[in-house]
């Protein structure tokens, strides 16, 4: 197996390189901090998918995200919209996941079952948003979510072994959760990393398209 990690130095993109390694993948990390992958920078993107035209991957996972982009903490209210900092998140969490399937899925592989996986988050379901707030990471995560849908629908005609998903991964035990997860039960990065990697191995043909969580079950949109 051919695994490529975006964003491999983060608390679950390592997680995921580690636990492959551990199952005998064939791994290949890309990140910011040690590459200088920027899924803000459309060319960053195309540079590094240029230097990987020669490979084809039985598994590509975007890994990358964050809550907090710029300094700006997730909203409280709509009094505390900010425009600039609404438009940075959709940079990242979404716009950034529809550079990463434009340059990376031409690299999975076409002659076998193959997987592009990307973290979305619960919160970015409409149909589970009962408490409100966090405006612009929720909408750049339901944002991400149809991206994903979309280029699903696409990849059925260009890849018919491709499956593209959006994943929940859980309240992870990460930096980007430490000052938000006092009241939800959290896992590790290992278990969030075991989960997730079992929920793609049991992904069918008809499950491209959807949004799972780390148990495997259907988050509403």
């Amino acid at each position: 197996m051919r695994a490529l990690i975006i964003g491999a130095s983060g608390g679950i993109g390592a997680a995921l390189c580690q636990q492959l390694r551990a199952d005998g993948a064939d791994v290949l990390g890309l990140s910011r901090r040690d590459d200088g992958l920027d899924l803000t920078d459309p060319q960053s993107l195309c540079d590094h998918a240029a230097r990987l035209s020669d490979h084809r991957f039985d598994l590509i996972f975007n890994a990358t995200g964050a809550l907090v982009v710029g300094g700006h903490q997730p909203e409280k209210s709509m009094d505390a919209l900010d425009a600039q900092a609404m438009a940075a998140q959709f940079a990242l969490n979404a716009t950034g996941v529809a550079l990463v399937i434009q340059h990376f899925a031409p690299l999975l592989a076409d002659d076998r079952r193959s997987v592009l996986a990307s973290l979305s988050a619960r919160v970015g379901s409409i149909g589970d948003n009962g408490l409100g707030g966090w405006v612009s990471y929720r909408a750049a995560k339901a944002a991400q979510n149809q991206i994903i849908h979309t280029a699903a629908i696409e990849y059925k005609r260009r890849n018919r072994h491709a499956i593209l998903v959006a994943l929940h991964p859980g309240t992870v035990e990460t930096p980007l959760t430490a000052k938000y997860a006092a009241r939800y039960p959290t896992i590790t990065p290992e278990r969030s990393a075991q989960a997730l990697l079992s929920v793609i191995d049991g992904l069918k043909s008809n499950d491209s398209g959807g949004f799972y969580d780390w148990k495997g079950e259907r988050v509403p949109w």
